[in-house]
């Protein structure tokens, strides 16, 4: 069993669950946000479970899930000029950027939307339902998750 649950959010137009899907494993690159970053650094481990969120979606939710596979590493996009997460001060032998690998696990059958998130009862406190967090890493605890992997299930 994962010791932590995360929610991780991404793009569809730039990464979905259905490149996850085709790829099996991907690099969780381009996070630049000291707070999602230290969680990825300090408290993501191999085998975590990941609810994969849809953001900036008609309607944004939970797609599917995914496992961490390889924890926290250089991010290489930041050492990359050409890179749209290119930072200068970032170095290679003081990486300031970092990034997790994971897994393919599972697709839902449709979306648990946000909206469905906000009307389930019990996790009412899951950060992205709090009105200004918009952190793309981000714990959620193991009911919220068996909770939002239900609702996925039952499609």
């Amino acid at each position: 069993m994962p010791r932590r649950y995360w929610l991780m959010k991404s793009e569809p137009h730039v990464y979905s669950i259905d490149d996850l899907e085709r790829d099996g494993r991907a690099e969780w690159e381009g996070v630049r946000n000291y707070q999602a970053r230290n969680f990825m650094r300090d408290d993501m481990k191999v085998g975590d479970g990941v609810l994969f969120y849809h953001s900036n979606a008609k309607p944004p939710g939970v797609a599917g899930v995914a496992r961490v596979c390889r924890e926290a590493y250089a991010d290489h996009t930041a050492f990359d000029p050409d890179s749209d997460y290119h930072d200068p001060k970032s170095r290679r032998d003081e990486p300031r950027w970092l990034m997790v690998d994971v897994e393919f696990v599972e697709k839902f059958s449709s979306l648990v939307a946000l909206d469905t998130l906000r009307a389930t009862p019990g996790i009412e406190d899951m950060m992205v339902l709090r009105r200004g967090i918009r952190l793309s890493v981000q714990p959620v605890t193991r009911k919220q998750f068996d909770r939002v992997v239900a609702l996925g299930r039952r499609g």
